[in-house]
């Protein structure tokens, strides 16, 4: 819905009388628990006041503020009209935190992150997300770990949306088109099953006044994995049990409780020799024998799967697109144990020449589902788990080495495992801090606390120098503690007629005091610093960059069409970060299955040169989980699609 970038008219406070309203409201929309005094004295009746307050100001601080706003909605882009309520929790920017509009009040992944459980939770798979947070809807196939599904999650009820990898951080906010909690098989099923409202990184998550970037979601929120009873749930329980790996979608490895490898090796089934072992002599296969190795591999990544996870889908997250079902399935699991046989096992050398008919092949042997999709591109939908060439497959040995796929499948390690490089970025953790440094025509403002007027702050720092600015001034208002009355200083050099706002503050002479924090920010020159600290040495003191001016830097991934109808991902931007290209372009070339090449920049100084690094196919999602291992969240990261012509 909010895809595109909102009308927002000015701010206005909201009153107390309304805020305490207003929450309520939402309290009794979205049926939540009233504390009720437990007995009839006093003392009782007081608390349960104090935590009925406490509720209110959780889902509505007592900060907020609202303003009316307009924006296109469906198919049709239609006009709508409502209401956004704007405030900030304790060391919190100020963020959008409801949205109301026809009559009901949706919460922003913002207070879903303050409040758990105040709507029922779905689960979905990561690349699912990836298509939500472009506004598409969640189709029922679409749903994860279920049934059964919560109880709450009933048509037209507002809804939560979290990904399998991080199951208790919502990113998605929808509306149940039907009855989720009366689901009973996802696969399979066609129709919509929630539609999307608002999802973090769309326009309303981004929204601020100071014109800050919207704020990633947490690892873990806590109190959402939790059941009525107060205790941790199935779903929660499952998440502490899955180590889920960040591989491209469709490589979920599912470990079980540890030791669990160690009764598997020793209960390792007779291996077959398919007469490729190292005692043969290193030769070039035939037609046959390369075609025959390719439907072994695949039925031994599926027996694999089987072998080792859980029903339904034992681990793989469908659809698998071409590139995830060669890399996670067959790949893994050819025997290549000589460069011969290394150099035949490819299917361009089979009789099927690509990966397309090798999936229709596998079709026509009705072992799985696949469809179509514009581009040229074959999707799996479906694999029959139960078939009897799964079923009655028998394992063969394996080489323990890396094949020329860059993956190794031996007798007690799992074949979904990447070979990482040794690069040091790997696992480190990389943060970036906003610093303002304030301009000639802010400095009496810093007089007040004697602090330096050309010194980098934080927008934490600024609030006690502002605070105090105003204090010693006597510019707090006496009616109302939030505003601050306005002197000569604040007149001309914050409130100076630029904005809409700024005429209705002036004449009043009064405005709120996180107005004035604002645009003493906006006023400021941006500048930041970035602190990365090594892996696995939490306590170590960061290695921080000098303060930079400008935005925060961003590394760019841009999807390409080469060569006629075949698309490429590009890498820039790498090097703030502290990523090494070279090993990033070694890592996906393993795990997309696909080559790699880094090259200069064009346009870059030779002198200080930006590397570029470039893999084959649409690997943006791939590219954004091998980046998150190396410290980089997603908000630091902007994708340019140009095979569509359109900015995601």
């Amino acid at each position: 819905m909010f895809k595109k970038k909102p009308n927002i008219k000015p701010l206005a406070p909201l009153r107390s009388s309304d805020r305490r309203r207003t929450a309520d409201l939402i309290i009794s929309d979205l049926d939540l628990q009233v504390p009720l005094p437990t007995s009839d004295d006093a003392e009782a009746k007081a608390a349960a006041t104090a935590a009925h307050s406490a509720l209110r100001n959780s889902l509505l601080p007592d900060n907020t503020l609202s303003a009316r706003f307009t924006t296109t909605h469906g198919p049709d882009l239609k006009q709508i009209s409502g209401t956004v309520y704007v405030g900030a929790h304790a060391g919190d920017d100020q963020r959008v935190l409801w949205i109301k509009f026809e009559d009901r009040m949706y919460p922003t992944v913002y207070t879903l992150w303050r409040n758990p459980r105040i709507v029922p939770l779905l689960h979905t798979h990561p690349v699912v997300v990836d298509k939500l947070q472009t506004g598409a809807d969640l189709m029922t196939p679409g749903l994860a770990w279920g049934p059964p599904f919560p109880d709450k999650a009933r048509k037209g009820t507002v809804v939560a949306v979290a990904n399998t990898a991080a199951p208790s951080a919502p990113v998605v906010v929808g509306v149940c088109e039907i009855d989720v909690a009366d689901v009973t098989q996802v696969t399979g099923a066609k129709g919509l099953a929630v539609r999307t409202v608002h999802w973090a990184e769309d326009e309303i998550w981004a929204w601020s006044q100071g014109g800050k970037t919207g704020g990633g979601p947490p690892r873990e929120v806590e109190g959402w994995l939790v059941d009525e009873g107060g205790e941790v749930g199935e779903l929660a329980d499952e998440t502490e049990r899955l180590v889920v790996q960040d591989e491209e979608p469709g490589g979920v490895s599912l470990d079980a409780e540890a030791g669990r490898e160690t009764q598997e090796e020793e209960a390792q089934p007779e291996e077959e020799d398919l007469g490729l072992g190292e005692e043969v002599e290193d030769r070039e296969l035939t037609r046959e024998e390369i075609d025959e190795a390719f439907c072994k591999a695949f039925l031994y990544g599926v027996h694999h799967y089987k072998s080792n996870n859980e029903p339904p889908n034992y681990g793989l997250e469908f659809p698998l697109n071409q590139s995830v079902f060669l890399s996670t399935l067959v790949q893994p699991f050819l025997p290549a144990f000589t460069p011969l046989q290394t150099s035949s096992l490819q299917i361009k050398k089979s009789s099927y020449k690509n990966v397309k008919k090798f999936i229709k092949g596998l079709e026509k042997m009705q072992i799985l589902k696949s469809k179509d999709r514009a581009g040229n591109e074959t999707v799996v939908l479906d694999i029959d788990f139960d078939d009897a060439q799964v079923t009655n497959f028998k394992p063969y040995r394996l080489p323990r080495k890396e094949t020329a796929a860059g993956t190794s499948v031996g007798r007690g390690t799992k074949a979904t495992e990447k070979i990482d490089p040794n690069d040091s970025a790997v696992g480190q953790t990389v943060k970036i801090i906003s610093l303002f440094r304030p301009k000639e025509k802010l400095a009496p403002l810093f007089a007040a606390s004697s602090s330096d007027p050309r010194a980098y702050y934080t927008a934490a720092d600024l609030r006690p120098i502002i605070n105090a600015y105003l204090e010693k001034e006597n510019l707090i208002s006496d009616k109302a503690r939030r505003a601050a009355k306005l002197d000569p200083f604040l007149a001309n050099a914050v409130f100076d007629g630029r904005s809409p706002l700024d005429n209705g503050i002036l004449a009043k002479g009064l405005a709120p005091r996180e107005v004035v924090v604002e645009r003493i920010l906006a006023g400021c020159s941006p500048y930041y610093v970035i602190a990365r600290t090594p892996a696995g040495e939490p306590d170590a003191p960061p290695d921080v960059s000098k303060p930079r001016a400008g935005a925060p830097p961003k590394v760019l991934i841009t999807l390409e069409t080469r060569s006629g109808n075949k698309t490429a991902t590009k890498i820039s931007g790498l090097e703030a970060f502290g990523i090494a290209p070279q090993a990033l372009a070694d890592e996906l070339r393993k795990v997309c299955a696909g080559s790699t090449s880094v090259e200069r920049l064009v346009g870059s100084s030779p002198k200080a040169p930006v590397m570029e690094v470039m893999v084959q196919g649409p690997q943006a999602a791939a590219v954004g989980r091998a980046l998150e291992r190396r410290g980089v969240s997603q908000r630091w990261v902007e994708v340019v699609d140009k095979t569509k012509g359109r900015k995601k």
